[in-house]
């Protein structure tokens, strides 16, 4: 065995890199890498401000892959979608892993750079809103942390003036020869929708023979998955926050875990958590 350091160039491995684009090149990491400027003097500011810049990094996929699969069910195109709702569904267990570490974080050392958040809360995060607006959860009145930002209010809008990923599901049912009742008459896909009798009976009935609508099927339970992933990302941060900040109100305004307790409560696809009470 030789005593010398082991030189990978020994072997062909690129050492040099001027004229060539390197690894920090292409994933521009000098940007990435100063994109950290804590406000305080405080250690754990930068675990904070990390934290939620990965979330955004995650969620900027989370929304590459809804969008596809989105425009894949608007086409009849099921089965490529499985796989981008179920990259989705691991992106939000992704999500709920970093909570871990922002779980080593007490309450004393959030305080020491909680005032130089000001009112920035993570509920004023656009990536998130435009999640549950593709998802199908469009409550306009949280269009309203957007309106000091025309270019944001406009992607939202977008997004809001076509059907949601729940939608495109509940038509690709109708297509299938499923009454949806109303939803088949839909033509305003800013306003909340309103659960429907006729829908849930229609996945009960794809519940019923799985092998006779298995596109169907299979697509439910990939709605189904992410849900459920989203769900536990939401009682995680719930419980963060409870354990990180107690029952003081947010820095953006919000009663802080009583908002997020809240948001425990909205379904994204009701019919389908339904229907399993139901079979």
């Amino acid at each position: 065995m030789s005593d010398k350091p082991y030189d990978p160039s020994a072997e062909g491995a690129q050492m040099s890199f001027r004229g060539r684009m390197s690894y920090g090149d292409y994933l521009r990491l000098d940007k990435v890498l100063d994109a950290q400027e804590p406000l305080s003097a405080a250690h754990d500011e930068m675990l904070f401000i990390i934290q939620h810049q990965t979330s955004e990094l995650w969620m900027k996929l989370a929304l590459h892959e809804l969008r596809s699969a989105i425009a894949c069910v608007r086409r009849g195109e099921v089965r490529p979608c499985f796989k981008m709702l179920t990259r989705v569904a691991r992106i939000f267990e992704q999500l709920n892993s970093a909570w871990d570490v922002l779980r080593t974080m007490t309450p004393s050392e959030y305080t020491e750079f909680r005032d130089s958040l000001g009112q920035s809360s993570g509920f004023q995060s656009w990536q998130y809103r435009a999640i549950e607006f593709l998802a199908g959860n469009r409550n306009l009145a949280m269009l309203g942390p957007h309106n000091h930002r025309p270019d944001v209010v406009a992607k939202l809008e977008e997004i809001l003036s076509q059907p949601s990923l729940y939608d495109e599901a509940i038509l690709l049912l109708g297509r299938s020869g499923f009454d949806i009742g109303t939803d088949g008459r839909r033509t305003d896909w800013r306003e909340t929708r309103t659960e429907s009798e006729a829908v849930l009976e229609a996945w009960r009935a794809v519940y019923h023979e799985p092998n006779r609508y298995w596109e169907l099927y299979e697509l439910a339970e990939k709605l189904v998955d992410f849900e459920d992933y989203f769900r536990r990302w939401r009682f995680n941060h719930v419980t963060t926050v409870e354990r990180v900040i107690g029952l003081k109100r947010g820095t953006g305004g919000t009663g802080g875990v009583s908002y997020l307790k809240r948001m425990l409560e909205v379904e994204l696809f009701p019919e389908l958590w339904k229907v399993r009470t139901r079979l």
